[in-house]
Parts: C-alpha cells; sequence; structure tokens
C-alpha cells in the first residue's frame, strides 16, 4: 500500500477514486462481511448532492483519494455507517487510517478557515497550493499544525506513567503537552513535566515524530531522565501517575500511537 500525497486533482479521473468522508469527525466506511473499508466512488452514487468541499488528498496505489464532508440526511445504505475514527483502530487497515487522519485534518481545517480571520471575508481556496485567501484583504492561511511533545521519562530502570483525565479508556501512558509560543521543544518537555508531576528532569534526546490528526496535532516524542522531586499530580489534567517496571505495566496505549512506541522502546531497550 503505497500513498503519493499530491495537491493538484487535475487529470484525476474520479471514478474509481476512495473517498474519505466525513460527518461531525466521523469517517464513513463500507462494511462487508464485518470487513471495513474506504468507499469508493460507485458506493456513492445516490448521496452525490450529499457531498461537498472536497479536497484531492493523493494517490493510494494510483488510485485518486478525495477528502470530504457529508452533509445529507442519514445514511440508507446498510452497507455504508459512519464511525468515529479512534474506534476504527484494529478494524481498519493502519495505512488507512492515517490517510483518513489526513483528511480529517483538512475537513477540520476548512470548515474552520471559511472565513477570514483578520475581516471576516468568506475565503477561498489558492489554485497553486493548499491554502486558503481573503480576497478582501489578501491574508493567507495554511493548514493548521500544532506540535506537542510527548515524553518518556525513565528512573533507573522504570518508566514514569500518567493517567489523564481525558482518557476515555482506563489506560495509563507518557505525558504530552502542547508547545506554547516562544518555546523550544525542549523547554517545554521540562515545563510540561514540572507542571504535570511536579519534577525535573535531565538529558532530553529526540525519540521520533508522529502525525496526531485529532484534530490537527504533531507529536514530537522524546526521552528524558529524572532529575529530581517528587511526583504531585496536578490533579486537573493528570489525576495519577507513577514509577512502572517492565513486567508490571498498566494498561497502556495502542500500538498505533507513538506513545505506544516510546513504552515499547522502553520494555525492549
Amino acid at each position: 500500500m503505497l500513498f503519493k500525497p499530491k495537491f493538484d486533482p487535475s487529470a484525476v479521473e474520479p471514478a474509481s477514486a476512495l473517498w474519505f468522508i466525513f460527518d461531525n469527525g466521523r469517517l464513513l466506511i463500507k462494511i462487508k462481511n464485518d470487513i471495513c473499508s474506504i468507499p469508493d466512488t460507485s458506493d456513492l452514487v445516490i448521496y452525490k448532492s450529499a457531498i461537498f468541499h472536497e479536497q484531492y488528498l493523493g494517490t493510494l496505489d494510483d488510485r485518486p483519494c478525495f477528502a470530504a464532508e457529508f452533509a445529507g440526511d442519514l445514511i440508507r445504505d446498510a452497507g455504508l455507517a459512519f464511525k468515529d475514527l479512534r474506534g476504527l483502530f484494529g478494524m481498519l487497515d493502519e495505512g488507512l487510517i492515517w490517510i483518513a487522519g489526513r483528511a480529517n485534518q483538512l475537513v477540520n481545517w476548512s470548515q474552520t478557515h471559511r472565513h477570514c480571520g483578520r475581516c471576516g471575508q468568506l475565503t477561498e481556496d489558492k489554485t497553486d497550493e493548499r491554502a486558503k485567501t481573503c480576497p478582501e484583504c489578501g491574508l493567507v492561511n495554511y493548514p493548521r499544525l500544532s506540535p506537542a511533545i510527548i515524553v518518556a521519562v525513565l528512573k533507573n530502570d522504570r518508566i514514569l506513567l500518567g493517567r489523564n483525565r481525558r482518557f476515555k479508556l482506563p489506560f495509563y501512558s507518557v505525558l504530552a503537552g502542547f508547545v506554547e509560543p516562544g518555546e523550544t521543544l525542549e523547554e517545554c518537555v521540562s515545563r510540561e513535566i514540572r507542571e504535570e508531576v511536579n519534577i525535573t528532569v535531565k538529558n532530553i534526546r529526540y525519540f521520533g515524530s508522529q502525525p496526531w490528526p485529532f484534530p490537527d496535532s504533531l507529536m514530537i516524542a522524546f526521552v528524558a531522565d529524572y532529575a529530581g522531586g517528587e511526583i504531585r499530580t496536578d490533579g486537573s489534567e493528570i489525576i495519577d501517575a507513577a514509577w512502572f517496571s517492565k513486567d508490571n505495566l498498566p494498561k497502556i496505549p495502542p500500538k498505533i500511537s507513538i506513545a505506544r512506541q516510546l513504552i515499547d522502546w522502553f520494555v525492549h531497550s
């Protein structure tokens, strides 16, 4: 499965396209014999008038892919259904999950940038790049990207894991937080760990990165060593945190996330 991101849809034949269609953050999928896939043009003939704000994504194994929004009535085809994208982890091919994530990010950006943030006029799509421009004042907006750090803090042979109040499932994970204006990534690592669990860290080093389009994050992962302090959670975001050994881990995030990659790295290092 090879995805090639592209912007210009000229000369694209949509007859065999795959459609990543969203309605209030839920992805339209095709279900056959309990197998989930992405609908193609032929599956959507009767819904054509309800599909709008199309955006070309690129090609998947030479098949064109589009993102779009849905504005119709309820889906009447028993083989089609809207599903929460996170709920499709493990049900939909991982390659399709990441294309769907890209589509979700672009759909969200399109929805939130229909009017100029400076003068309020309706924006227009630029023809030479993926951006929206204001015909009145000229302001250009590119797809939004929100950088966030995520970090595995190590203390001897243990890893720091916390339980976030926002987690829908009762698992523990490495800590994360959004980068603030004027902050380096390393400064963000130190600040977030200090704010969330009251400890300090040292020897911060880069691990990897991963897009996390729910709706527009870019996760930049680090490993750091414990420097000092006693764990005291902030109580508002992190409700519990502790040091865990490799053979005594709590329930942890799914494998698709870079949080799990950090934890797996710790386990196998």
